[in-house]
């Protein structure tokens, strides 16, 4: 499962964890489960990785970046480097992570916030990028919508959000699905925790399955495409003002 950033973030487990492997780089993992999954050691090196070494998903959506680009959670700034020194576009690389903030500046991405997305309303774009499942940062089902709309608020006239999520109903069984779909909770909610030098930290997490998003979206007053199926359950969405 992807991890990106949490706008709960106490400590800055994450941010400290990027910084460490920065200055440091071995084989350092950072450790993620669920309430869901099991733990999963994942390689603090993944986080720091090229273009060739991302998902399609991800490829295809700094593919379709355009004009002035807001990288949200940016994390170590891998997507907004390729985007800002390969695609030569304006990127702003934003994360409510110090840490990771800073990792991110160090490796050259020339311009960064360190906010929250709900808290930020400087600029406009013509590409709001949320990749890693950055849709997460909505936490619950409820929160989608209000972070559409300000999402909404951010774009200039023509402009787009891509983003990925997964649906997470095949973890279920199949006898498990109904009472799941069912219930007044929504499957895609988790508990996320991850661990690092022996401190760990927990947050509420969000995948979003695509049926979800286009109803969501289409209440925000956004038009949603799929732009294509990943590996793994897993989707890229590209979402437009309807007078677009």
């Amino acid at each position: 499962m992807n991890f990106k950033q949490n706008y709960a973030i106490l400590n800055d487990l994450f941010g400290k964890a990027l910084a460490d492997y920065h200055h440091n780089p071995g084989s350092q993992e950072l450790i993620t489960w669920t309430n869901l999954t099991e733990e999963d050691p994942v390689p603090l090196s993944y986080f720091f990785r090229d273009y060739a070494g991302m998902p399609k998903l991800e490829q295809k959506a700094i593919e379709l970046s355009r004009g002035k680009v807001l990288d949200i959670g940016c994390g170590s700034g891998s997507h907004a480097l390729y985007i800002q020194n390969k695609r030569n576009l304006a990127v702003t690389g934003l994360d409510v992570s110090n840490g990771a903030i800073s990792v991110a500046k160090s490796r050259g991405v020339h311009k960064t916030v360190c906010a929250s997305i709900m808290d930020y309303s400087t600029e406009k774009f013509d590409t709001l990028l949320l990749l890693m499942n950055g849709l997460g940062v909505a936490k619950t089902l409820k929160g989608v919508y209000p972070l559409l709309v300000h999402l909404k608020s951010l774009m200039n006239p023509k402009g787009q959000i891509l983003l990925d999520s997964s649906n997470l109903i095949y973890l279920f069984e199949d006898e498990d699905q109904e009472s799941w779909l069912n219930d007044e909770g929504y499957f895609g909610e988790v508990d996320y925790g991850i661990g690092f030098g022996g401190a760990t930290e927990e947050f509420p997490w969000l995948y979003l399955d695509y049926e979800n998003l286009n109803q969501l979206a289409d209440l925000a007053g956004l038009k949603c495409e799929k732009i294509m199926d990943g590996e793994n359950e897993d989707y890229l969405a590209r979402l437009t003002p309807m007078e677009s």
